[in-house]
């Protein structure tokens, strides 16, 4: 009986919790919302793995929501790529969580059922078949994301998230108009229904769709922060408290997500007269993108703006490997976006406890008095610069070696080989900065810091051990990539999985 709902469990597990946390006996019980989160967090691990291993060994997983079959209902279909990106968010809400403890769920109301609704949001993000849920569950994540982004108030907070709301209601009204064109002409939201009636569209209706297209591209890279819609996310980030911002390391993953599966699926090298209509787009954004992040890397006042144009960077590496448009891309792709949001969301967690520390200067990079725990936030701070830079032996040189050899021409590697050497350069002297700063540039006594609780540190070196962790792991992994990209890339062959299912 559980098996039939597998694919839906993800979305309806931190549904569900988000209201029982709510109502009597939990609300308002600080101490129980945390207990029961956790235990949550566990949970959702465990059956997002679960589902992962099922997808990969017996196939694609389909939940029709009331029995409704396509084109017609809800549908969630969870793959290879869906299930990766629902674990990989299960993992990072629970070290959100566990750093959270400390001290930052206390500072607001509602902190954990927050948490739930926004987490439920991001599972439907990954795992819906259809254009219109994606829409709904992007408005669950984003109105969740604004309750969390002010968490605690503040002026700088208060500002960020106005700027933020702005920013993606703009987004969801030009999301609303890409669905109306393409409903319009093509008569399904379904996305693989959308994929066979692409390839053989009548000339009346080429421009409407191609502009439909280009609309949810526009509105894609608004929430994956491609320039020059990223202005938002090095403030936003930063803004935000620890924990939140670790937990918006996955955001802009659900927009690459949409580029990887819309842009592939429906616009992808089988769609006849649209077919690629994304790459003329992404080569140069991609890497304008970059070399912006390059720039806020180098320029970034403080360790939390540091991760926040870190995250940066990994945007314009992932849409520069869509650009590419194969199968080995994508999979080199899919390795690096695991790697790049773990750690960009420890960054954000290690920059949380060294402002708290430091207390007045927090974690901008001036020198100021000594860490009450200098040696093991200063081995987490180098395991996550050796990671993020693409060193060995961590899994950012994996995945940075598996996107150069994934440029196979002449051009692609002129233009992507620079690119990512660079980021990575930028990386190293951005970092190493930051770390003789915070760790060495020190005077005096600091006798009010206090020292990071145990489940605070756990939630950082969760994230981190999964750098190693890939590493030992990464022949099973990049098998499980390449064949999660070439499931992406077959579209006939999920046309008919997912159509088939409904008669």
């Amino acid at each position: 009986m559980l098996m039939q709902h597998l694919a839906a469990l993800p979305i309806l597990l931190p549904l569900l919790a988000g209201c029982l946390l709510l109502l009597p006996p939990l609300a308002n019980n600080l101490a129980r919302h945390r207990a029961f989160a956790l235990s949550l967090g566990v949970l959702l691990i465990a059956v997002s793995t679960w589902l992962l291993l099922v997808t990969h060994y017996q196939g694609t997983q389909m939940y029709f929501l009331g029995d409704w079959k396509p084109p017609f209902g809800i549908i969630f279909v969870a793959d290879r790529l869906s299930s990766l990106l629902v674990l990989l968010t299960g993992i990072l809400v629970l070290a959100s969580m566990l750093y959270a403890t400390g001290g930052e769920d206390s500072t607001g109301l509602h902190f954990y059922p927050l948490i739930m609704f926004q987490v439920a949001g991001i599972n439907g993000a990954f795992l819906t078949g259809d254009l219109f849920n994606l829409f709904v569950f992007f408005e669950v994540l984003l109105i969740a994301s604004y309750s969390l982004l002010i968490h605690g108030g503040g002026k700088q907070r208060t500002q960020a998230g106005m700027h933020y709301v702005i920013l993606n209601l703009v987004g969801s009204s030009l999301f609303l108009f890409a669905l109306g064109i393409l409903y319009g002409t093509l008569g399904t939201l379904n996305i693989a229904d959308m994929s066979a009636k692409v390839q053989n569209l009548p000339e009346d209706k080429l421009a409407l769709v191609k502009a439909g297209g280009l609309l949810l591209l526009l509105v894609f890279s608004l929430k994956a922060a491609l320039l020059p819609l990223h202005f938002w996310l090095p403030r936003t980030y930063a803004a935000a408290s620890a924990p939140v911002a670790a937990l918006f390391a996955i955001m802009t993953k659900v927009g690459i997500y949409s580029i990887y599966r819309v842009h592939t699926l429906v616009f992808g090298p089988h769609a006849g007269d649209l077919a690629s209509l994304a790459q003329p787009w992404l080569w140069p954004l991609a890497l304008l993108t970059l070399v912006v992040g390059i720039m806020g890397v180098l320029a970034s006042p403080s360790m939390r703006m540091l991760a926040a144009n870190l995250v940066l960077l990994s945007v314009g590496t992932l849409l520069l490997a869509a650009a590419l448009e194969n199968p080995a891309a994508i999979s080199a792709a899919l390795y690096y976006l695991v790697h790049s949001t773990l750690i960009s969301a420890a960054l954000f967690l290690l920059a949380g406890v060294i402002g708290d520390q430091r207390g007045k200067p927090s974690d901008r990079l001036v020198a100021g008095r000594p860490l009450s725990q200098p040696k093991l936030l200063g081995a987490a701070f180098f395991v996550a610069a050796m990671a993020i830079i693409g060193l060995p032996p961590f899994s950012g040189f994996v995945g940075k070696v598996l996107l150069l050899q994934a440029a196979t021409t002449t051009t692609e590697m002129a233009w992507m080989w620079p690119a990512l050497l660079l980021s990575g350069l930028a990386s190293m002297v951005a970092l190493s900065r930051a770390g003789t700063t915070l760790f060495w540039r020190v005077s005096g006594s600091n006798p009010t810091s206090q020292p990071a609780g145990a489940l605070q540190l756990s939630g950082i070196w969760l994230l981190l051990l999964a750098s190693p962790l890939m590493v030992v792991f990464g022949s099973w992994i990049t098998d499980y990539t390449q064949e999660a990209a070439s499931q992406l890339f077959d579209a006939q062959q999920t046309l008919e999985f997912i159509l088939g299912s409904g008669e």
